[in-house]
């Protein structure tokens, strides 16, 4: 669990610093101005379904990939909502930064979902099944 959070923040300081660094060189054409709080949402999204894929875990073990996908699931759900609410509060009618914001949420939902895809497969072994050999 702490190996999970360690490499949470490494991976979230990085994407942190590039979106900081792209918004201090190109301002808002190029990095929406809410990209920050969707940033965070991300990072929010990824503790919340760890904690969910975790506690189902500890219950029943066998239920790894149900509770894993079930997760998915709900942060596909919750970022649909958030765009959904983006868009009718007004954000269909800001013309390009209806893009950028688009652009920033997908690139953003995207490295997330690898990043917990990645931290899933090289935590495998401790989920496998013990003296099950596949032929």
């Amino acid at each position: 669990m702490l190996q999970f959070f360690r490499q949470l923040l490494i991976f979230s300081l990085l994407i942190g610093a590039v979106l900081y660094a792209l918004h201090t060189q190109y301002g808002t054409t190029l990095v929406h101005p809410l990209a920050g709080y969707i940033f965070g949402f991300f990072i929010l999204i990824t503790i919340i379904t760890y904690w969910i894929t975790l506690r189902l875990v500890r219950i029943s073990p066998d239920n790894f990939m149900a509770a894993y996908f079930g997760s998915m699931v709900l942060r596909l759900l919750l970022s649909l909502g958030l765009v959904l609410i983006y868009l009718y509060k007004g954000g269909a009618r800001e013309g390009d930064a209806r893009w950028t914001f688009l652009g920033a949420f997908f690139i953003l939902y995207f490295l997330f979902a690898g990043f917990e895809v990645w931290t899933v497969l090289s935590n495998l072994r401790p989920f496998s099944k013990r003296g099950v050999t596949i032929t």
